[in-house]
């Protein structure tokens, strides 16, 4: 079985894409620091934080027939950012017309 996996990716179309969006965004954390994480994001266990607005908006995406809803996972100040951006080869094609498919329909996951 570890042959077959070691051929496989082996003969894989290969791409770095991941890799340089995850240098980027480790980027982006070592030039802003710690930033508020989006309060719709934020667990609410308690009372108090359900008051202070902790999880409000917040939609489960397997609750959405398309299984993504349109939500922003970035703090506010890197809202505009984009990192993932898959190549035209392999199984990234298939990956990219997905995220196309969800931006024109409004919903992206990778507004994270």
């Amino acid at each position: 079985m570890l042959s077959q996996a070691a051929t496989y990716l082996a003969a894989s179309p290969k791409s770095n894409k991941a890799y340089v969006a995850i240098n980027q965004a480790l980027a982006d954390v070592e030039a802003t620091g710690a930033l508020e994480v989006p309060m719709h994001l934020r667990n609410a266990p308690t009372k108090l934080m359900r008051e202070f607005g902790y999880g409000v908006g917040y939609v489960y995406a397997h609750d959405d027939p398309s299984g993504a809803q349109r939500l922003d996972y970035l703090p506010k100040e890197l809202a505009h950012k984009s990192y993932y951006e898959p190549i035209n080869s392999g199984v990234e094609a298939q990956l990219k017309a997905n995220l196309e498919r969800l931006k024109a329909a409004g919903r992206s996951p990778t507004d994270p």
